[in-house]
């Protein structure tokens, strides 16, 4: 998954809500967790790689499958994982022993009481989370009690509003406007990546470095992976349940977007891209 929040609970088959009023806007639907298991560290953490010492003690704050924890394992000393998914920790565990590494491990937990000690690490990670956080900041002070003094902490999110795609779909056009809608009503932020700087300096971290960097789909596999999923989600996952629950949309406003996703992701010139928020902050001494 992409985000571990609090104390929470299956509310149905696919939902999932925690305490506070948040809910995890995607869900653990199978496509969702497949798709996730494509991410590595050289893509989605290249912004941290080149500061990762190799004795290195490392967090990855909402983990999910595991499969950039693994990268992160090959580069660094030690690296635990954290995720509010017992099923998914589970499997990143399974993902771990395949692969071999006997210096990843895996807990269950939430950003905002990480079960750690003060100064436990020298790097706190965390990709895609704060995005669905009501407080980004809390967890961000949570991460910097767990690290020692001059350790850092490396955010990435997604700016949902930055989601650009040809040829144009009305109905695609219409979801970027649903994401907005479900995820605030979940208490989170879609365009996060626009405001990690401002979180990571209110939390107290101190030398912050920004960067951005592209996610793109150009290529078939590309369209047909990216479309497929959202094809699905939009019907099928926590995102629908909670897009009809609020009153944001109907079963059939949904089906229509189902089929755009479907209709692009056929296009032999395709194209979809979106901007991340990279941000680098370092602890200050005590």
């Amino acid at each position: 998954m992409d985000a571990g929040m609090t104390d929470c609970q299956p509310i149905s088959d696919t939902d999932t809500a925690c305490s506070g009023g948040e809910r995890y806007t995607h869900g653990y639907h199978q496509v969702i967790v497949g798709w996730h298991s494509r991410r590595t560290a050289e893509a989605c953490a290249a912004f941290l790689l080149p500061r990762l010492r190799p004795d290195a003690e490392v967090l990855d704050i909402g983990c999910g499958s595991g499969t950039i924890t693994t990268g992160l394992a090959r580069r660094a000393s030690r690296v635990v994982g954290l995720d509010m998914s017992a099923e998914v920790v589970d499997a990143a565990r399974a993902h771990a022993a395949e692969c071999g590494l006997a210096n990843a491990s895996f807990e269950v937990g939430s950003v905002y009481e990480l079960p750690w000690d003060d100064k436990s690490f020298d790097v706190v990670y965390a990709h895609q989370v704060l995005q669905h956080l009501s407080d980004p900041v809390r967890a961000l002070k949570e991460a910097r009690r767990v690290l020692r003094p001059g350790g850092i902490v490396a955010v990435r999110d997604s700016d949902y509003e930055t989601m650009v795609h040809a040829p144009v779909f009305p109905a695609i056009e219409r979801w970027r406007d649903l994401y907005h809608q479900v995820a605030s009503a979940n208490g989170g932020e879609a365009d996060a990546g626009r405001y990690l700087p401002s979180w990571v300096a209110e939390a107290g971290f101190t030398n912050v470095e920004t960067t951005a960097s592209t996610t793109a789909h150009t290529d078939q596999e590309g369209r047909t992976v990216w479309g497929e999923m959202w094809a699905v989600r939009v019907i099928d996952s926590d995102f629908a349940n909670h897009a009809i629950s609020n009153g944001f949309a109907t079963r059939n406003e949904l089906q229509e977007i189902s089929d755009a996703f479907r209709q692009w992701a056929a296009q032999p010139d395709g194209f979809w891209a979106w901007i991340n928020g990279e941000t680098i902050g370092v602890c200050p001494p005590a």
